[in-house]
């Protein structure tokens, strides 16, 4: 980072979108180019209905739903933070749009996708705000008439198999709300488990997994780095107790987590290390966990990976059921 605090993107042409931000002077960022999908509720015969309803339309915050076309039942319902380290990414996002489009038929579920505010535009506690907001957003449903819920609500969903999920950030974001809600009364909701993918976590000492990172192929040091910088509080390092919950957060606060906890990560991940410190902290603190971390992988395989996507949905879909 140069003196000014602006860092261009070092390869341009790179394939690793994380590599193609330019840092401007006035501290916000350009992101590089997405492929935006519209909701699939106009499309004749699709597999998959999706459509966009606001959640507070002065924070430009909204919630992508996902039912199956075929669904004639009620279904759990899958509350989703998609990953892009706080800066990058929403709902309409190619790669996140699909995945929840695969996970709403492979789970049959119904898929709520939180299209949360961004870094460096807004942050943390930004995303854990919007989060917190969809929940209650969710309970206010939950409790509502029939006819004055959502329509695809009323139709679709079982409020009393409610799972808080997200992958990478999202799963830090999941992992927050879990905290968050602990003291709140979400009656007639119902929290049923809560599923992290490869939580986004950081610290200042490296582990020796970040320190083997540097060329990573989805995220190297240095990107991890730019994205917790960006993303943090002005001010705070990466041992503040949104990036480091293991070191900075008291055990008693882990311990608020009442709703079982599905923790995945993957070997070839630069933060798996930090990955098997959260697991040890959760399990201290007393928190239910189902742990799978020796899978091989790189971070983010389900996006890339139809067959690690399906693996996936297979180990969710026990774990919702069990």
């Amino acid at each position: 980072m140069g003196d000014h605090g602006i860092e261009c993107s070092a390869k341009p042409n790179s394939p690793n979108l994380f590599l193609q931000f330019t840092e401007n002077p006035d501290g916000t960022i350009t992101r590089p180019f997405v492929p935006q999908i519209p909701p699939s509720d106009l499309i004749d015969r699709a597999d998959v209905r999706s459509r966009d309803i606001p959640l507070n339309s002065s924070l430009k915050t909204s919630l992508r739903l996902y039912v199956p076309s075929s669904s004639l039942q009620k279904l759990p319902i899958i509350l989703f933070f998609h990953g892009g380290g706080f800066i990058l990414f929403n709902s309409s996002s190619a790669p996140y749009h699909f995945f929840c489009e695969q996970m709403a038929q492979s789970l049959s579920a119904l898929v709520l996708s939180l299209d949360y505010r961004l870094a460096p535009d807004h942050r943390l506690p930004a995303a854990y705000d919007d989060a917190l907001e969809a929940i209650l957003w969710l309970r206010t449903q939950a409790a509502a008439d029939s006819s004055a819920r959502d329509s695809w609500l009323a139709s679709h969903a079982d409020f009393d198999r409610v799972f808080i999920a997200g992958s990478s950030s999202g799963a830090n974001m999941a992992f927050h709300a879990a905290i968050r809600i602990a003291d709140l009364d979400l009656q007639p909701l119902k929290i049923a488990g809560v599923l992290l993918n490869q939580p986004y976590l950081g610290g200042q000492e490296r582990t020796k997994s970040e320190d083997d990172s540097e060329n990573d192929v989805i995220l190297p040091l240095r990107t991890s780095d730019m994205m917790w910088r960006l993303a943090l509080p002005l001010g705070a390092d990466r041992d503040h107790e949104y990036s480091n919950p293991a070191a900075a957060m008291c055990v008693s606060k882990i311990s608020k987590i009442r709703a079982r906890c599905l923790i995945k990560g993957r070997r070839g991940d630069p933060l798996i290390d930090r990955q098997r410190q959260f697991v040890k902290v959760m399990e201290a603190a007393g928190v239910r966990v189902v742990v799978q971390l020796e899978e091989e992988g790189i971070h983010a395989i389900e996006l890339f990976d139809p067959a690690a996507a399906e693996a996936f949905f297979v180990t969710v879909k026990e774990f919702i059921n069990a």
